[in-house]
């Protein structure tokens, strides 16, 4: 099998793609992961003038504030091209990125004034908004999740291997349920989560999105959407 390179070259796949822990020389590819995967599982590098933006919301900050809870497929020669990151306590997360994470990147990334204009606003306002994260509705669920793989990547049990090693890490750790919110209008990525156990949890007003949840009992041994 093949794959398209960085530098648009079709090279063969190693067969040696390993799920490892998160090291800090991967936070550029953790990036470029993100921003190509972040339009409802597509590239969204024409919808933002930053690239910066989808990463400071949805994968560096985890990178920052808890980079143990983050783990990278390794396509066999030390390059991320998938990950799985989160947080096993999201309320401590959400203290953490109001104190922490945002002044960090509030000056690339300045608070928009007044109701947001557009796109860019709109994700922007989300960066303040950390508190959306914390529903009493997923009190039960206190660990969350995003998952994302580059497009060649997909489809071959890689997803299943990243999920599974997450949550056996947090089962190591005492946490016993997960939740992850979803864009609705994504039906394959919801396939996905049904496969692998994960089920709908009711919220006031979802817009958009679905949250899923599931116990990460049975993890960390392969078993993820067996137990």
């Amino acid at each position: 099998m093949w794959e398209r390179s960085q530098t648009g070259q079709y090279v063969p796949m190693t067969q040696t793609a390993h799920v490892r822990p998160y090291r800090p020389d991967d936070r550029e590819a953790l990036a470029d992961i993100c921003v190509r995967t972040a339009d409802n599982g597509q590239d969204s590098s024409r919808l933002y003038p930053d690239p910066g933006l989808m990463p400071a919301l949805f994968a560096a900050p985890y990178a920052h504030l808890e980079p143990e809870s983050v783990f990278v497929l390794d396509d066999g020669a030390g390059r991320a091209v998938g990950y799985v990151l989160g947080t096993a306590d999201t309320r401590r997360f959400v203290d953490g990125f109001r104190t922490v994470w945002i002044p960090l990147v509030a000056e690339r990334f300045p608070e928009p004034q007044g109701p947001p204009g557009t796109l860019t606003e709109e994700m922007t306002a989300l960066l303040y908004r950390p508190e959306r994260m914390i529903l009493p509705e997923l009190d039960a669920y206190p660990a969350h999740l995003h998952i994302d793989l580059l497009p060649a990547w997909q489809r071959r049990g890689f997803g299943r291997e990243l999920m599974d090693t997450f949550l056996g890490a947090l089962r190591d750790k005492g946490v016993e349920a997960v939740h992850l919110s979803m864009l609705t209008a994504n039906t394959a990525a919801r396939a996905f989560y049904d496969r692998l156990g994960f089920h709908e949890i009711a919220v006031p007003d979802p817009g958009p999105l679905t949250c899923l949840g599931r116990s990460t009992q049975g993890c960390g041994g392969g078993e993820v959407g067996r137990y």
